[in-house]
Order: structure tokens, then sequence, then C-alpha cells
């Protein structure tokens, strides 16, 4: 029977295998991409310090932004590079500080994304492995495949990167699947091309009133609400179409059998999803592969709440419901960080003391 030192040298003999690099970014980062990356929520959850010059660093929160961040600074945009890590990440849980063993696999630039993700979903098999466990659920979500059917569905244009940008958000995407239901008429207005310009004129109105900046209206969420009603009125999203996105949003189920159900979908309303759902299935055996005792869950309404990620996301979850390791593709994140062209990218991270904690169930 083997130890829990046993299985985290093994786990490092993967994470050091030949054909990777091992990288081990440094412990203190600096904290304003992460805010400009993956938004306040996230950043409420860094451990924050400030240096005498005013910079503010946080403590590695996470691999994958510095190991992309590297591989650009490196020069090597458009040259394969796989890297892997093993070490310590920092976070806020309950406004309290909580430092974690992370491990996994990035690869980035890759020259066949589609065999760069079943490696991935391979990484995550072999760590399950070592540490002897089978029985998980799997919760898969396909970004691509919703903004295919965004597309595909007749979305008017204005309204889709507004929708996109709340996938992975229930309760924002909600709100706004509510007010596309009900449109305002009153809105007449030219749409303002540039939001900032919004945001500033609401801050000065709310000033000049006596109104504070903080509490439960900021200058930015009024700023959206008015240009939502605009886009709105000159662009209306049909109620027949609200309701076919809503129905596609409520499917979950069995991956096989939600597949079925979304080219189901489609074909009624007269509209073709083979070419990203032949994607999504592609990958159905790799995904099954991780959890052979359990039902691979394709949730249409799953993301992570950063609009960076591009094609099939995951959750692996614990009986407890923790996240034991989570990925997928991510292809808008080099292109953020000042790529000059795009570059494919996916990658997973596993949780050690959770995967430990989850084997003596």
């Amino acid at each position: 029977m083997t130890s829990p030192s046993d299985r985290f040298a093994e786990l490092t003999r993967l994470v050091e295998a030949h054909t990777v690099t091992r990288v081990t970014p440094p412990l203190l980062l600096p904290a304003a991409p992460y805010f400009e990356l993956a938004g306040e929520e996230f950043g409420r959850n860094l451990l924050l310090t400030t240096t005498n010059n005013g910079v503010e660093l946080c403590l590695r929160p996470d691999f994958t932004l510095p190991i992309a961040q590297s591989f650009l600074a490196d020069g090597r945009a458009g040259t394969p590079s796989a890297y892997t890590y093993l070490g310590p990440i920092f976070r806020q849980l309950d406004a309290q500080p909580v430092e974690a063993q992370q491990a996994g696999l990035e690869l980035l630039a890759q020259p066949d994304p589609e065999l760069a993700i079943d490696q991935v979903l391979n990484f995550i098999r072999r760590v399950l492995t070592i540490y002897d466990i089978g029985a998980i659920r799997v919760r898969v979500g396909g970004v691509g495949l919703f903004e295919a059917f965004l597309e595909a569905s007749g979305v008017p244009a204005a309204w889709r990167g507004r929708i996109r940008h709340r996938f992975g958000h229930p309760e924002a995407l909600a709100r706004l699947m509510e007010r596309l239901a009900r449109p305002d008429p009153g809105g007449s207005a030219p749409i303002p091309e540039d939001r900032e310009t919004v945001v500033e004129i609401v801050t000065e109105a709310m000033i000049a009133g006596g109104l504070a900046l903080v509490g439960s209206r900021t200058p930015d969420e009024i700023a959206d609400r008015y240009i939502e009603k605009q886009a709105l009125s000159a662009a209306p999203v049909p109620p027949d179409v609200v309701r076919l996105l809503e129905t596609y949003l409520a499917i979950a189920a069995p991956a096989a059998d939600a597949f079925d159900q979304i080219e189901a979908l489609a074909s009624e309303h007269g509209f073709s999803m083979q070419p990203a759902l032949s994607r999504a299935r592609a990958h159905l055996n790799a995904l099954s592969a991780l959890a052979p005792a359990s039902d691979v869950i394709f949730d249409a309404g799953f993301s992570p709440r950063l609009d960076y990620y591009t094609g099939i996301v995951f959750e692996l979850l614990g009986h407890d419901g923790s996240i034991l390791a989570s990925g997928g593709e991510y292809d808008r994140m080099l292109e953020r960080l000042g790529a000059k062209a795009p570059i494919s990218a996916c990658g997973c991270a596993v949780w050690v003391e959770r995967l430990e904690r989850e084997r003596t169930r």
C-alpha cells in the first residue's frame, strides 16, 4: 500500500517527464494582470501586498498566467511548448488565507489543438491513477459550442458579445435573459461606441447629484444597463430566439445524450451544429476515461468565470463537491497578453490535498 509521500513522489516523476519542461514561477507576482484578465471577482481572492513604490503584488494564486507570460516574454510565440508544475498556490477562502499544492500541465502553440486537449485529459487520468481514484463526477462545458449556437440561432451581432460575457455567470446571464425577453421600448438614443465615455458621464452626473459612487448601483453598472437598453432597442432579440437560448442553457445530461439534444434542437429550428458538435464528441472517449465508473455530464450553461476560455472546459468533482481538477482550452489568453496572432492553449490544474482526501473516502 502506498503512502502519501510515495504518491507525491510518483506525481513529481510525472511532472518531470522528459517530454515536458517543469517550471516554477516566482511566489510574488504582479497583481494587475490578474485583475485585468480575471476581474474583480477573482481579484478578491488574492493575497496582496504593496511595494514601497506603490506596485501591487500578490502571492502566486495560480500557475497558468505566469507560465503564459513567460512563454511570450521568452519569444516562444508560435513554438510548441509543454510545461508542467507542482507547488503551492495562495488564495483567500472565506476571508482566510489558504495555501494549497497544485500540479498541472499547460500546452501552448501545439500544432494539433485537438490532440493537445486529449493529452491534457490523459495527464489527469494518470494523476487519478496515482491516487487510485475512479468514481468521480465529471462536469463538462462547451464555450465554443455555446458561441456557435449563439451565431447559428440568429442572435443579433450586437448581443452576442454581451451574452458571451455573462456565460459562466448564471445569475447575471439569467437577468440578461429576462431583460431580453421583456425589452424596454423607451430606449431610442444611438448606442455609444465608447463605454468609458458613458461611465465618465454617469460618474459626473452622480457626483453632481450628490449620489455615492459605491453601493447598490455603481457607475459601471448603470453605464452597462444604459448601453444594453439602447442595444436592445436598436437590435431586439426575437422572443423565440430568447426561448431557444434558455432551452439550450437548461440542457444538462450525460454527454452523449446532451449532444443529441443539442443536435435535435438545432435541427428543429432549421440550422446545423455539426462542426462544433463533432469537435465536442471527439473528446468524449478521453473524458469518459477520466471516470470509468461515472457519467460524464455535459452542462450547456457551465463555463469558468473567465472569458479567455474558448473550447471544451471541465471540472472533476469529489464526493463532497470539491473540485479535484479543472481545465480546458483558453486560446484567447495569449492574445490578451499581447500576442500578435492567435495561439492555441489548453491545460489543467489538480489539487493535491483534495486528491488525498478523496482517496480516503
